[in-house]
């Protein structure tokens, strides 16, 4: 074949059509979002709306509205269904953090201005509900004492459940003991210290009064909690490294104690955290069984006990300034507790996770 034929096929062969497709620039979604924004605020002031949650429900609205519109024109309905889809994604993802911002900005505006080293080193011992000054200190002290005692009771209990249930159970009583975890999990605080408060009376026919009680009733509010997250991290440890350790003539319980638990460990520890974390905020067992204290006892086992919690539905009651002052103060200790042991956990759960190639 000449060059000449070679060229004639060439030439007669149709073109190949290359197919083009219009799409938005990248900052396209924050145009619409400001521009939902700008409309949202004209709409509100011209409507007389007082409120700017209304302000932003409309912006949200106007965003997803804008967003596929837009891309409708531009890019086709397809693209648009889907670019609505992640607008609604983020969407979410705002409105759930606005409360979280809500909430944490608050309680720092209203608490950080008396949080001193007077505050956190003093209890109201002496100290008059309508006057300032005053601490948090003996509060500080019932929480870490009647949380560490729950987690030293429901964390062991916990752990042996969910090895029970992953590598023994089988047959009804597995089944029953999956039933009455998940019954558990959404007991109310207030049923767990009735529940304590009623096994007092049968035994010493008093009212307990002290810390010990209340841990009592934590503990069953986290029993439930580091059942479940520990019984999951069980379920992930591959079986293969079971079956290894089996093969090799090692005993069930040695695997379990040398090979799964150690796997499962930094997310068996951020489960206990968690669990932790839910029960420091816990005032009505407290209430209950503790009954509060405006002075420093560091013996749970005699004598009532104060909590953050109750500390702050105490000081909320009195219904003055000074104390609306000591509560929110108060609360902001409790929401740095609970931040101090999620940071722990995740730093736990990262040093433990196991590394890859080993």
């Amino acid at each position: 074949m000449t060059d000449t034929t070679v060229d004639t096929a060439a030439a007669a062969r149709p073109a190949p059509v290359r197919l083009s497709t219009r799409h938005l620039p990248r900052w396209t979604p924050l145009a619409i979002a400001a521009g939902a924004v700008a409309v949202a605020c004209g709409i509100g002031a011209g409507a007389g709306l007082s409120s700017h949650i209304q302000w932003g429900l409309i912006a949200l609205l106007l965003f997803v509205l804008g967003s596929y519109v837009i891309t409708a024109r531009v890019e086709g309905r397809r693209q648009a269904k889907d670019r609505v889809a992640t607008s609604l994604v983020w969407s979410s993802f705002v409105l759930a953090v606005i409360p979280l911002y809500s909430l944490v900005e608050t309680t720092i505006s209203k608490g950080a201005g008396v949080i001193d080293g007077t505050f956190l080193s003093h209890s109201m011992n002496n100290v008059l509900t309508i006057q300032p000054g005053g601490g948090v200190y003996h509060a500080i002290i019932g929480t870490l004492e009647q949380v560490g005692i729950a987690t030293v009771i429901a964390a062991p209990i916990g752990l042996l459940t969910a090895v029970y249930l992953v590598e023994y159970g089988k047959g009804a009583l597995a089944k029953w003991v999956t039933f009455f975890v998940d019954v558990m999990t959404g007991v109310p605080s207030i049923v767990a210290g009735l529940f304590i408060l009623s096994i007092w009376f049968v035994l010493l026919d008093k009212a307990p009064a002290n810390g010990f009680a209340g841990s009592l009733a934590l503990a069953i509010l986290m029993l439930p909690v580091v059942v479940r997250s520990t019984e999951e991290m069980l379920k992930l440890v591959p079986n293969e490294l079971r079956e290894a350790s089996l093969a090799l003539g090692v005993p069930k319980w040695r695997t379990i104690v040398k090979v799964v638990v150690p796997t499962s460990i930094g997310g068996i520890t951020t489960g206990v955290m968690l669990a932790v974390a839910r029960i420091a905020g816990e005032s009505a067992p407290i209430a209950l069984l503790v009954f509060g204290s405006n002075l420093i006892n560091t013996d749970p086992f005699h004598d009532p006990q104060s909590s953050l919690p109750y500390y702050i539905y105490q000081q909320y009651k009195n219904g003055n300034d000074p104390s609306y002052q000591r509560a929110w103060g108060a609360a902001l200790v409790l929401i740095a507790f609970v931040m101090i042991l999620n940071l722990v956990a995740r730093a736990v759960a990262r040093w433990k996770a196991p590394k890859a190639g080993r």
